[in-house]
C-alpha cells in the first residue's frame, strides 16, 4: 500500500504542479513562523540556499508532527541577489524599489523540496534559477505597477512570470518547475524510489 502524501503548502502554484503530475495527495499549510525561522539564519550569515533548504525541512517537520505515517512534502524559494536576501513588498512602493534594485541586473531563486516522514527527513534537493531583468526605468516601472497593482505584492520580486511581468526579462535560465519554486523532476523520481507512485 502507498504511503498517503501531504504537500506541506497553501500556496495554489505548488498545488497545481501537483495536480497537473497526476498526483494524489492532501494539502496542509506548515503552522511555522517563517520569518522567525529566517531570522537567525541570516543573522548567522546563511547562504540564500541554505535558508531555502531549512524552510522547506521545517514545513515538512511541522506538518509531519500531524500527520504521522505519511509522506510529507515541504518546499520553499528564496529570492537572493549576491547574498541578499528578498521578501515580499510591503507596499506598491516597495515593490518599486525591488524592480529598481533588480533592473540590468541576473538574480537568482533558490528551490528546495525535502520529504519528511515519521520525523524523519528522508531526502532534500536545491534547484537554482537564473533571472536577467532588462533595464527599467523609473516611468516603466510606475506604469507597470500600476497595470498589476496589488498583485507585485504576491511574491518576492514583485512580478508575476506567468503574467505581465514576462515583459520584464531579457533572460531567464531554469525549468519552470523550479521558478514556481517546486523542483518536479527530482521529486517525482525520488517518489518513485520510495515506492510512493506509480514507477
Amino acid at each position: 500500500m502507498m504511503p498517503k502524501l501531504i504537500l506541506a503548502s497553501s500556496s495554489p502554484f505548488r498545488r497545481m504542479l501537483m495536480e497537473n503530475a497526476g498526483l494524489s495527495f492532501e494539502a496542509h499549510a506548515a503552522r511555522i513562523d517563517e520569518r522567525a525561522v529566517e531570522a537567525p539564519l541570516e543573522k548567522a550569515g546563511a547562504k540564500p540556499d541554505a535558508v531555502a533548504l531549512v524552510l522547506a525541512r521545517a514545513k515538512a517537520e511541522e506538518v509531519s508532527s500531524r500527520f504521522p505515517k505519511s509522506l510529507v512534502i515541504g518546499s520553499d524559494q528564496t529570492m537572493s541577489l549576491g547574498d541578499n536576501v528578498f521578501h515580499k513588498p510591503n507596499d506598491l512602493a516597495d515593490a518599486a524599489r525591488h524592480l529598481q534594485v533588480l533592473s540590468g541586473v541576473t538574480h537568482r531563486l533558490n528551490s528546495a523540496v525535502a520529504i519528511v516522514s515519521d520525523g524523519v527527513v528522508l531526502w532534500e534537493h536545491l534547484a537554482h534559477a537564473e533571472l536577467t531583468m532588462r533595464p527599467l526605468t523609473m516611468d516603466f516601472i510606475a506604469r507597470h505597477l500600476a497595470r498589476v497593482g496589488e498583485r507585485a505584492l504576491s511574491s518576492v520580486g514583485a512580478y508575476q512570470l506567468e503574467g505581465e511581468g514576462i515583459q520584464l526579462f531579457e533572460k531567464i535560465e531554469g525549468d519552470y518547475f523550479t521558478i514556481l519554486g517546486l523542483p518536479m523532476l527530482p521529486l517525482l523520481k525520488k517518489l518513485r524510489e520510495l515506492g510512493a507512485i506509480d514507477g
